[in-house]
């Protein structure tokens, strides 16, 4: 299973958030390009870039995106507000091998599929992010959005071919993930699934492995040392 570290952009800084709430941060690097190359140095080979800003609506952090893509020999993938065609041109012009778009998922399906048409699945990633199978938006911030299970079902109709899904609930909270509901996305995606929220530890991994999740997306686990990245990498 593929381990891919997070680095979430706010402010300009490399942050992790509890539960996705902005005013709930721990600033790991100053700067976000050292997270990116140190990710890089111990042994990653794919990296996930969330602008939190650009996800609320408070501006954007795409100059940092831009310098990371000048620093790094991986590749790398950019969500957070990309809510248009145009604005994922933006985003990958910027050197992002894809882009990961969740809200216009929900509000605008037939902007996604346009972008689907235009990009390919290859460079277009649907995100669900959900407080357990509830869909929320609007990075995070709105709920009430639909069942993640029914979301995922139309999405894969629609001609996608990898998914992620992330739970709200236990995003930065280190508190495990909830393999129950994740075995029910699993169910009900039926191509390449990513997984994320809440990673303690390998047991996680491990778990995600046995429900056949192909990738895991973690931060705080990561950055903490819950987890030993060297050991999913090969460096261990």
């Amino acid at each position: 299973m593929r381990l891919i570290p997070a680095v979430d952009i706010q402010g300009g800084k490399a942050v992790r958030l509890v539960e996705g709430d902005p005013e709930r941060e721990t600033v790991y690097f100053e700067d976000p390009v050292g997270a990116a190359l140190y990710w890089q140095e111990q042994g990653a080979d794919f990296l996930h870039v969330v602008d939190l800003d650009a996800a609320i609506g408070k501006g954007d952090n795409r100059r940092q995106i831009a310098r990371i893509a000048g620093a790094l020999e991986m590749p790398f993938e950019v969500g957070g507000g990309v809510r248009s065609l145009a604005d994922a041109e933006a985003v990958l012009d910027l050197g992002a091998a894809r882009v990961v778009i969740g809200t216009v998922l929900v509000r605008d399906p037939a902007e996604s599929e346009r972008m689907l048409a235009a990009l390919g699945p290859e460079r277009v990633v649907p995100s669900l992010d959900g407080r357990g199978l509830g869909l929320t938006v609007a990075g995070w911030q709105e709920e009430g959005a639909g069942d993640v299970l029914a979301a995922a079902r139309r999405v894969a109709e629609a001609g996608f071919t990898s998914l992620i899904y992330t739970d709200v609930r236990r995003d930065g909270t280190l508190e495990g993930l909830d393999l129950e509901v994740i075995a029910k996305v699993r169910e009900a995606w039926p191509h390449y699934l990513i997984a994320g929220g809440g990673i303690a530890g390998d047991e996680d991994l491990e778990g995600l492995e046995r429900l056949g999740v192909d990738a895991a997306i973690a931060g705080k686990a990561l950055y903490e040392g819950a987890v030993d990245g060297r050991r999913w990498w090969g460096g261990a």
